[in-house]
């Protein structure tokens, strides 16, 4: 069916409990915490302490709730989603490990980061660890689709890295260019988490299709979001540094569409900020991407991406599950951390 981009109509802060909505699969995500620490243990003492650390800093864990959510909407009787959703974690966990060695972060959900603590050294082989338990994990499950499936989203996840990594300290990253590296290092691992509760539980090619989608919307929606964020929050909120994106040269979508409103004067300051880096500008850029109402931009796109996502639920059956992946895509625009 054609989907249409249209701002949300049902947005309703106070509706929208993310407590509500995990404690509809609250036994699950104990179930999975269990499994995540019983395949987290390693006879090598620093990976215990390390990959412990970093699963265990106070993240909102939306991925694996979102294998649970969707795999409650298809009715999924099993317990593969259990074991999907700590391969989804561990995988999510991977990625952050290696991309605060990248970015040299020092700030993570309001911790010094595991690079930060041990070295980058560590972070790197633990977060390798992390990715081939991952990988172990799957082949348990038994399904070459679930293989083929996180197989390609990985090396998207890592193509998206590397993307962004060709992109920073480049002003003229287009907004293309960022929606796609986005899509690859975020969007596509929420799109797996999804798509996979509707192979698991046997649904259809269109509701596979459908979560899908929805997946790869909520993602690029959190994303766009994170990208506002990092501009307009602070940092008790966020648990991490304010401008952390400017001060790494990263081209977001707040920027990069305030270069394409704002004067030539303040597109030249936006264009030294991302080419030098660092916190210097921070305060001249924070004026310029709001007075181009490039942070209200920014925040639409993201609105629309999860209302895209709302409407591809529309083939899953109502239920409870259903109505909270719908609430999920709210959360993910309505949140302030």
């Amino acid at each position: 069916m054609a989907i249409h981009s249209v701002p949300i109509q049902t947005t309703d802060r106070s509706r929208v409990d993310l407590n509500a909505i995990m404690a509809l699969v609250d036994a699950d995500m104990a179930a999975v915490n269990r499994l995540v620490d019983e395949r987290l243990r390693s006879d090598i003492a620093l990976i215990n302490q390390l990959a412990a650390y970093i699963v265990h800093s106070g993240g909102k864990r939306l991925r694996p709730v979102t294998v649970l959510l969707a795999s409650g909407a298809c009715d999924y009787r099993g317990d593969a989603h259990i074991s999907l959703a700590a391969i989804v974690e561990f995988i999510h966990t991977a990625t952050l490990l290696h991309d605060d060695v990248v970015d040299a972060s020092e700030l993570r959900r309001g911790k010094a980061t595991a690079n930060h603590v041990w070295g980058n050294e560590a972070s790197v082989l633990v977060g390798d660890f992390l990715y081939t338990r991952a990988f172990q994990m799957m082949v348990e499950l038994g399904s070459m689709r679930i293989m083929e499936i996180m197989a390609e989203t990985t090396n998207q996840i890592a193509e998206g890295e590397v993307m962004q990594l060709m992109n920073c300290h480049s002003p003229n990253t287009s907004e293309a260019q960022y929606l796609d590296t986005i899509h690859r290092k975020t969007a596509k691992l929420f799109e797996a988490a999804s798509q996979l509760s509707a192979v698991i539980s046997n649904q259809s090619s269109a509701v596979e299709q459908a979560l899908a989608e929805y997946g790869i919307h909520l993602g690029t929606a959190f994303q766009l979001i994170d990208d506002v964020l990092d501009y307009d929050a602070d940092t008790d909120n966020i648990g991490k540094n304010i401008g952390d994106d400017l001060d790494e040269g990263k081209p977001t979508l707040p920027i990069i569409n305030a270069m394409q409103r704002g004067s030539d004067a303040q597109r030249e300051l936006l264009e030294n900020a991302i080419k030098n880096g660092g916190r210097e500008y921070i305060n001249d850029v924070r004026a310029i991407i709001e007075s181009t109402g490039s942070l209200a931009y920014t925040a639409r796109r993201a609105r629309n991406e999860a209302e895209l996502a709302r409407q591809a639920l529309a083939i899953v059956p109502d239920s409870r599950h259903k109505q909270a992946l719908m609430d999920l895509a709210v959360f993910a625009v309505e949140r302030s951390f």
